[in-house]
This record gives structure tokens, sequence and C-alpha cells, in this order.
């Protein structure tokens, strides 16, 4: 979070400097805002840059083993651009390296975790044991500690469901 505010500085400064030898070679003929209004936009500029690369940049952190499964997007009233274009500010990652594939009374049952990361001022990352069963398309929570089912919040996914798709084709 420091680096961030650090960049930011830093971002203003160059700015502001451009607009400083942009007044300096009109002869001066800019006025004077014109240095702090490109230092701002230059701190506003990168914070933009900065929210808008934050999924692919932890997309490229993550093992090649991984899959996106979802995404979603937002949109906040005092980031006026992001009605234009909503930036990613939650995705569903499943690794398959971690899927454990197994039978029972006929049915394939895929044990799995699900990665959550959501960004806020820090990012959250939220692991949820789940437990799929391949033939019906059940999925059910398991709990972190005992990995017993949840049965409570047992849920079918449709056929078409990525996350589906990804954890039984392994």
């Amino acid at each position: 979070m420091i680096w961030h505010l650090i960049a930011a500085v830093f971002a203003g400064l160059a700015a502001a400097g451009i607009g400083l030898i942009l007044r300096t070679l009109s002869g001066k003929r800019l006025p004077k805002w014109i240095v702090p209004v490109f230092g701002g936009l230059g701190m506003l500029g990168y914070q933009v840059q900065v929210e808008y690369s934050w999924f692919e940049h932890k997309q490229a952190q993550l093992p090649a083993t991984t899959t996106v499964i979802s995404s979603d997007t937002s949109t906040a009233v005092w980031r006026p651009w992001t009605f234009a274009i909503p930036m990613t500010t939650k995705f569903s990652v499943i690794d398959s390296e971690n899927i454990r594939l197994s039978e029972q009374n006929g049915a394939r049952l895929a044990e799995f975790i699900l990665y959550q990361f959501e960004r806020h001022y820090t990012d959250i990352i939220i692991t949820q044991p789940y437990l799929l069963n391949c033939e019906n398309r059940e999925l059910v929570p398991l709990d972190k500690e005992t990995r017993a089912p949840i049965l409570e919040q047992i849920r079918t996914l449709r056929d078409s469901s990525p996350l589906l798709l990804n954890v039984c084709a392994t």
C-alpha cells in the first residue's frame, strides 16, 4: 500500500514536471495552474492504471495450472470512469493440481479448493473446499477443518457451468 502511495506521488511529480516544461516552452503563456493540474492528472492516471491492471497482474502471479472460473466487475460513484468501462474487482480460480477425483457408488466425485480474490485497499483471498458430484452436478461446500460436507448449502450447477466443465474434465 505504501509503495502505491509513493508511486502515485512520483507520477504526480513527473506529470507536474511535464506541465512545467510545457509552460516554460510556451514562453509562460500557459497559466500557472497547468502545473498542479498536470500533477493531479498524473496521480489520477496512475491510480486508474493500477486499478484496471489488477486482474491481469494477479493472474500473472498465479501458477500455470490455475484456471479462472468467473470474474465480477463493478462500478462506483467515486470512480465515474467505471460506468463507461467497469473494472474487475473479484474473480474465482481453481488449481488443477489440487483436484482429487474419486469414485463412490458409481459416481465420479471431485474434491477441490475454490480460491476467490477480491480487490479492496488490501487484496482479500478466500479459500473454500468443495465436493462436486460430476454425474448429477451437485456442489457442496466442505468444512475447512474437518472436511465434512455442509449439506445445508448444497446446490446444483448448470450443464454449462465453467466450474463443472473444468473440474470434471480433469
